[in-house]
This record gives C-alpha cells, structure tokens and sequence, in this order.
C-alpha cells in the first residue's frame, strides 16, 4: 500500500513539473532522482551489512566448532584470520551494543554474549593453534589437595625424562616454605587471609618463573605442581604461556571420588608432608581437614563451556580419563601414559642371576650357566622369596636367558619370560674378556668408555637400545606389586635407575653387585632402597670408569678399573657347590 502511495505522488509531481513552462523543469527533475536514489541506496547497504555481520557470526562462530574454525585456517589462513578480527570487531561496535541493550531486547543480548564467548574461545584455538609442535611445553596440576597430583606429577616427570623430552617438576608447596619459616596453621589457606593470599600467590608465581626459565634453557617439559583451582587463575596462566612466552600448555585435573584411594592420599599427606613434622597427629589431622574445608569453599572445577584451554580429567588415578582440546605430538604421549595410570602400593624385588660360568671367567655376554656359587644363592634365593610367597602373592619375571631361569628354578610362585629383560647384546665382543677386547678392538674400547650410555657395539646394542625395548616392561612393572625380577647388571642398572629417577649418565656405572637383592617400597611418589645381601660369595664384575678414555692410551690404562676374575674354571668353584662354599 505504501509504494502505491509513493508511486502515486511521483506521477502527481511529474504532472505539476510538466504543466510549467519552458525547459529548466528537467532540471529538477533529474535532482530529485539523485537524491531519492541516493537514500534508497545507503539505507540498502545499511541493511544488508547488517544481515551479513549477523550471518556470519551465526554461521562462522555458532554453527560451526572452534575445531571446525582450525581447519577452515589452514586451508586460507589470511581470510580466516581477518575474518576473525572483523567478527570480534562487529561483536564490539557500540551501536550493535545499543541495539542489544535496547528495552525489551534480554534474549538478544544474552545470544549476543554467547557469540563473544565463542569468539574468544575461537580466538584461542588460532592463537594456540600457531603455536609449533615442537615449543616447550608446561603442564599445570590442577585439582584439591590429596587428590594425587604430586605423585602423578613426579611419575609423569619420570616417564617423560626416560623418554628423552628433559622434564622437572616445580612444586608451589616448596616455594610458599621458602616464605615462611615453619608451617602455622590452615590459617594460611583462607581466602580472607589477605597476608596468606599474598604469600601463595608470590610462590605460584615464582614457581611458574622458574618453570618459565627451565623451558627457555632449551628444556622439553616443565610441571607446574599447584592446586590452580579458580577459572581466573588458569586464564591468567594459559594467557601468559601461550600469547607472551609462546609457549604450549595443558592442564591436568585430578579427582578422587574413591574413599580408599582417598584416605591413602591423606595418610601419606600425613606422614610424609614437612608441613605437619612438627605437629602431633590429632593436630595434623584436625589441622589437613580445615585446609581442604578452604579450598573446597574457594574449587571451581574446569568447565568446558566456560573455559577455552587444553586439559585432561584424571579420575581415581587413572579410573577415567576424560581430554578436551588436546593435540600435539607430546600431549597425545602423556594422555596414553595417563591412560594406563594405576594408583597401587608397590613392593619390587631385583636381582641378578647368581654367579655364572662367564662371571668367573670375566667374559661379557653369553648364554653361560651357574657356577656352583651360583646354584647355591639360586637356592638362598628360593627360600628368601618362597617365606615372603607364604604372605603375599609373588610374580616372577626372568629373561630367555639360562642363567636366570636357573636362578629362578625353585621359586614357588608364577613365572613370566620376558624378552626386554636380556642382557645388554655386545655383538662382535659377546664372549670376550676385557683384556680380549683391548687387544681386538682397543679403538672400541675407548669409545665405550668415552661415552658408555650411548655406544653401541658393532652389530650389538647400547644402554639407549635397552631404555627403549624397556618401555614396555617398565609400564607394566609400574601397575605391579610384590613382582621378583631375575635379570642382568645392564638390564637392571636401568630398571633400577627408572624408579629411583637417576640421571641418564649415572646408569652405566651403577653398582649392581652380584648375590644380593634389592627390594624397593613406595612412599609417596618416591621409592625406600634396601639392598638383601646374601651371605653367598661370588666374584666382582663392577669395573668404574678409567680416567684415560682416550684412543691412544696404553693397555694399562685402559685396564686398570677392570675386577680381577679367574682364567679358568676353578675345580673347586664348579664340581663341588658344599666344597665351594666351604
């Protein structure tokens, strides 16, 4: 009906100009077409950019995932990347803002903020998503406490250095001790306590910087070990890694519904914590239930439709394990190694076989049976393991190797052979005494000794070979308990070294004496040693590391950390084990 109107008024209008004499009636005519063109076009544009702003924050934000926003990047980066930023610019003009806030306009505004929060988490996704594969990565703990993570931390760290990414873990605990003298009370933890607030917050962020400097030392790994229980505090945190340091970031929360596990948390918390060295048990106790009364009034669990960062839920230590956001070549290994994560009580036994042929020759390698010495702690060995068997039930694990199966004959329990479990493979040296390999091979030699934990023999393996066909063994090993292992010197230096967390270097030259066996305990996340020595005479095959490891050094240099052992077979030692042992 209105353009009808319009129409009609134009003809009128065109009537009146005509009836006027003479030409100039042409002349406004053409100006009131411009003009009236003019407007319709601007008022059409107007309306139009407004529909296309409002499409593309539906269909490029709201239908469409922030994965989705990723891909859609890789194939035309420069587009999507304007494109965000026009978004995020429409979403921020004040005149849409006034329209949104007009009277009467509470549902558009509340899809308007649900639009800026999917911009933001879009945003994130690109920021990260530029971020290389290779950056240093931080993982932040997140969760109550006695919920596990400083035992998932350090066993995380431990895995991780085995696998060659240099990993350390910086614990927000022992930075707030650096600040305080002795432990007071749960005083500290109140969120109204603004001296203790203060205090906490300077060692999260003393923690983070060194965590921050150990990455930036050209370091893989590095686990931020505190609580990060409010959604401020993990923005703040992802913020600062990813848009500042440039750095890659994952969170890990753990939960703990599980009373049992829960009460071994808090028993350990108890006796193993310097927080509560001091103070009697009713005290800690009382004192360790108000703590977590403050930090369940102050825990924001993470949300993934209010937060926009990378993290892992772990539940009972491994019972469920839920990711969001999670990529990257580093981040996919630590999702399978929390995958297969168990929380148990550990009792390992290790040993080494007991004295064979090749021990009393002084030769590496082989496929050598026991000495007489040896049948006989194969025998103590028996009755030491079968007493515990009585108690609790024990597993054993040998190697394909004889010696170990000998060592292992009697023992009354369950037996597994396990390949990773042979000895160190020597190749073109297996069978040879020290002093045949200086005089074959003396450049070998030398190598071997520059750098035993990388050499590798000719045709045979390295110290590295063993860490890496050992991988599976020890993740196996680590859900296990009251489990005997009956290996070789090389193999258990670097069983031993893994749950002990000792420096790569150190593993070749770890002493693993023969007829004695070593026993670990948990406590914690860290492992008690006692070492079983049984009263069995052998022979040494500990040889330290020569000072002269060059290629031109004499045969007595190179010979003299090397144990003294027999040329051949003495009588005594192998046709009689009574004589033997006399």
């Amino acid at each position: 009906m209105r353009l009808i109107v319009v129409a009609h008024r134009k003809r009128s209008l065109l009537m009146a100009l005509l009836s006027i004499q003479g030409g100039w009636y042409l002349y406004f005519w053409l100006i009131y077409c411009k003009i009236y063109s003019a407007i319709i076009w601007v008022f059409g544009n107007h309306c139009r950019g407004s529909d296309k702003a409002r499409s593309v924050i539906t269909t490029g934000v709201s239908g469409q995932s922030p994965g989705g926003l990723q891909r859609v990047r890789t194939r035309r980066r420069r587009a999507q990347q304007n494109r965000v930023k026009h978004i995020v610019a429409l979403a921020r003009r004040p005149s849409l803002r006034r329209i949104v806030m007009a009277p009467g306009a509470s549902t558009a505004h509340t899809m308007m903020e649900d639009k800026e929060k999917a911009l933001h988490g879009a945003l994130a996704t690109v920021r990260s998503s530029r971020i290389s594969q290779f950056a240093p990565l931080l993982i932040a703990l997140v969760g109550l406490p006695a919920r596990g993570k400083s035992q998932l931390a350090h066993r995380l760290s431990r895995h991780l250095n085995w696998n060659g990414e240099s990993t350390k873990v910086f614990d927000c605990s022992e930075y707030r001790r650096r600040h305080m003298a002795l432990y007071g009370s749960h005083d500290i933890f109140r969120a109204d306590n603004a001296q203790g607030s203060a205090i906490r917050r300077q060692s999260a962020r003393e923690a983070v910087q060194d965590a921050v400097l150990w990455l930036k030392d050209g370091n893989s790994v590095a686990i931020f070990d505190g609580t990060n229980i409010t959604r401020e505090q993990r923005r703040e945190l992802s913020e600062y890694c990813i848009s500042d340091m440039g750095f890659r970031i994952l969170f890990i929360e753990c939960v703990c519904e599980d009373q049992e596990l829960l009460e071994r948390n808090i028993i350990e918390i108890l006796r193993y914590s310097a927080d509560y060295k001091s103070m009697s048990e009713e005290e800690a106790v009382d004192d360790l239930r108000k703590k977590l009364e403050h930090y369940m009034r102050q825990y924001e669990p993470i949300d993934e439709n209010l937060e926009t960062i990378s993290f892992v839920r772990v539940e009972n230590f491994g019972d469920t394990v839920t990711a969001h956001r999670v990529a990257g070549q580093k981040e996919s290994g630590i999702l399978g190694y929390l995958s297969g994560m168990r929380a148990l009580p550990q009792t390992l036994y290790f040993t080494r076989h007991g004295e064979s042929e090749y021990n009393v020759l002084g030769r590496i390698g082989g496929d050598a049976s026991l000495s007489a010495r040896g049948q006989l702690y194969a025998q103590a060995l028996a009755d030491h393991i079968n007493a515990l068997g009585g108690r609790d039930h024990v597993t054993v694990w040998t190697s394909e190797r004889r010696r170990t199966k000998q060592t292992a004959a009697d023992i009354r329990a369950p037996k597994r052979v396990v390949r990773a479990l042979n000895e160190l493979d020597a190749g073109i040296c297996e069978g040879l005494t020290y002093e045949e390999m200086q005089e074959r091979f003396p450049q070998e030699f030398a190598w071997r000794d520059q750098d035993k934990l990388r050499y590798r023999y000719p045709w045979g393996e390295s110290y590295i070979d063993i860490m890496t066909r050992l991988r599976p063994a020890l993740s196996a090993l680590e859900d296990e308990h009251n489990v005997v292992v009956v290996g070789h010197q090389a193999v258990l230096r670097c069983m031993l070294g893994y749950f002990l967390d000792s420096k790569l270097d150190e593993l070749p030259y770890m002493n693993v004496p023969l007829h004695t066996i070593v026993k670990l305990t948990s406590y914690g996340y860290k492992y008690k040693v006692e070492m079983i020595k049984l009263p069995i005479e052998c022979v040494d095959t500990h040889r330290k590391q020569p000072k002269n490891c060059s290629i031109n050094r004499t045969t007595d240099d190179a010979l003299v950390t090397v144990p003294s052992h027999y040329d051949t077979l003495p009588s005594n030692l192998w046709q009689n084990p009574t004589e033997a042992q006399l």
